[in-house]
């Protein structure tokens, strides 16, 4: 037993256990009665870096050339996990020379000797799904020159993993896990002989679950754009498989396809993109475009708010806000503190952005990455716009989740002035000191300046008087507070007009400068920028206003412009793509 572990943990991997050994005695399929077109791409440059022994996951990076994967030392829990849901196929796949195949092969022939009958700690309900769709998308190349006993092993796992999961979805945990496990067993369902008959017990409770945590615009709840890139590619994986099978999928899983499928493009990025909010990244390359082509919904995105972020388009800018009250209770366990922050991209090229989920990189930079001051927008010192749960509470799980978090968020957006602007402001500081947070944004139809404006307001009597009780503990100092705009790492950045601006150069050649006005201080600060796929985090700069509110209302405006026009076509190809692992070599 693992330190700390909670009993119904322990119960869970229990019972875990006892139904995968269960199912070694259930009967075997024999054959494939259909295989369905295999839909996981996976990463060339991650599949090279696996195939010459480096092994990199959930943040460790483990270097063992001429190791078997499961003899590798397991650093962390979550590396071993994501070892054992086998996405690492579709990195080999991605190769697809001898070697690479070679590997795929033994690797996943070995699994089954060692952990077939229950053992390990693969034998979850969400991570079963993931592997079952792995295994029958590449079936071709895990069978591709084995004798009869290795094939009819690798049935008879496939078999028992199917049963398991028939007898055990219910236990995945709500939302991507349960979505995961479903998925896997209608894909299982479909392409094993003698298992047809767990297709429809699985569309039904993938049709139930698209209902309960889909909501009728197509958003989750914890409102993680990664999230729902991800139940929407399984959700189009379900579908498809069971339109080549001959099968109509149940109307909730149709009409939540259409719904997500505009939310997605209002939260992609102009260089494709997703927006890093609430513990989700950029996506893996390609898989968001990928998805909305396979779903082929034309859908529109809409001028109101989309999963509760707000997008404004023009020219070959884009801007994504977050302008919605953050998840609560449960759903907020990977939420940030990032009420009204924003990330702006040009062309291809990143320029503000958020630190990201320092998940992978331990639970110190975690918290970090959730909370207000690793996102571009405005905190009050010593203070997030929602904050986290006590590290010292009574239940773990509870120093997870946001409390306090803002009760009304605002949102307004006319086309006005030769552009569009938005106004949103939030209330996440009036508690602690009476001040409410405002911020607009204006950006012109040709995309090239974005014009904005933060003010702190003291709005009734009551917000008055508790400025002035922490206006007078701050003996008259005024509230700390900072506005900070994070850059992508790979934008130089220096202080011009004698530290009165800031100019950065984008990898296009592209030039902005930032300006402002106000009763502030302008500093080029260090920052991080948070990726999974890296092994630490990239260091980064942030422009940072630094300021006290001495009034009841502190006004402070800013602007990002482009010096000179860059033609809509241009052509700037070079992505931000296999750095991060190519660093490993």
């Amino acid at each position: 037993m693992a330190k700390g572990e909670s009993w119904s943990t322990r119960k869970e991997r229990f019972l875990n256990r006892m139904h995968a050994r269960a199912a070694t005695f259930s009967r075997a399929a024999t054959a494939f009665t259909s295989t369905p077109e295999p839909k996981t791409i996976g990463s060339f440059a991650r599949g090279r870096q696996i195939n010459g022994g480096n092994f990199l996951f959930a943040g460790f990076l483990v270097q063992a050339p001429g190791t078997s994967i499961w003899d590798l030392p397991m650093p962390d829990e979550g590396f071993e996990m994501e070892l054992h849901g086998f996405t690492w196929l579709d990195d080999l796949a991605a190769v697809g020379d001898l070697h690479a195949s070679h590997r795929a092969r033994n690797w996943t022939h070995d699994w089954i000797k060692r952990f077939s009958g229950g053992q390990g700690p693969g034998w979850t309900p969400d991570l079963t799904g993931r592997r079952l769709i792995r295994w029958i998308n590449h079936s071709i190349m895990l069978l591709n020159s084995q004798d009869a006993p290795v094939s009819n092993a690798y049935f008879k796992a496939l078999s028992q993993q199917t049963v398991f999961l028939a007898r055990r979805w219910k236990a995945a945990s709500s939302g991507l896990p349960r979505f995961e496990a479903l998925t896997g067993l209608i894909y299982a369902g479909l392409a094993l002989e003698g298992m047809d008959r767990h297709v429809a017990v699985a569309t039904r409770a993938l049709a139930r679950e698209c209902e309960a945590e889909i909501d009728s615009d197509g958003g989750l709840v914890t409102r993680n754009p990664e999230e729902l890139l991800e139940v929407f590619t399984l959700l189009n994986w379900a579908s498809d498989a069971l339109h080549e099978a001959g099968q109509v999928p149940a109307e909730p899983i149709t009409n939540s396809i259409k719904a997500i499928a505009p939310v997605l493009r209002a939260l992609r990025h102009s260089d494709g993109g997703l927006a890093r909010f609430h513990g989700g990244g950029r996506g893996p390359d390609g898989r968001l475009d990928r998805a909305l082509a396979t779903a082929g919904v034309r859908g529109a995105t809409t001028n109101q708010r989309s999963m509760g972020y707000a997008r404004i388009s023009h020219g070959r800018t884009s801007i994504i806000v977050d302008a919605a009250e953050p998840p609560r209770r449960a759903a907020s366990a990977n939420a940030h503190a990032s009420t009204l922050a924003f990330e702006l991209t040009s062309g291809r090229r990143p320029l503000i952005v958020n630190c990201g989920s320092g998940a992978t990189f331990g639970r110190s930079w975690r918290r970090a990455g959730r909370a207000t001051p690793s996102h571009s927008t405005l905190g009050i010192e010593g203070y997030s716009s929602s904050r986290l749960g006590d590290a010292g509470s009574r239940a773990e799980s509870e120093a997870e989740l946001l409390i306090d978090t803002p009760k009304e968020v605002g949102f307004e957006r006319a086309e006005v002035e030769g552009g569009t602007r938005l106004v949103v402001g939030h209330d996440g500081y009036v508690p602690t000191h009476g001040l409410t947070h405002i911020r607009t944004f204006h950006i012109g139809f040709d995309g090239r300046d974005l014009r904005g404006e933060d003010v702190l307001l003291a709005r009734s009597e009551a917000d008055k008087k508790r400025f002035d009780l922490m206006f007078d503990k701050s003996r008259l100092r005024g509230i700390p507070f900072s506005i900070r705009f994070h850059l992508h790492p790979e934008v130089d950045a220096t202080l011009d007009m004698g530290g009165q601006a800031v100019s950065m150069v984008l990898k296009s050649s592209e030039i902005w400068v930032f300006r402002f006005e106000g009763p502030v201080e302008l500093e080029l600060e260090s920052s991080v920028y948070l990726e999974k796929s890296r092994l630490s985090p990239r260091a980064t700069k942030q422009v940072v206003l630094s300021g006290n509110a001495v009034e009841y209302a502190t006004r402070v405006s800013w602007s990002l412009a482009k010096t000179k026009d860059t033609p809509n076509a241009v052509r700037d190809f070079e992505l931000e793509g296999t750095s991060a692992l190519t660093s490993v070599t």
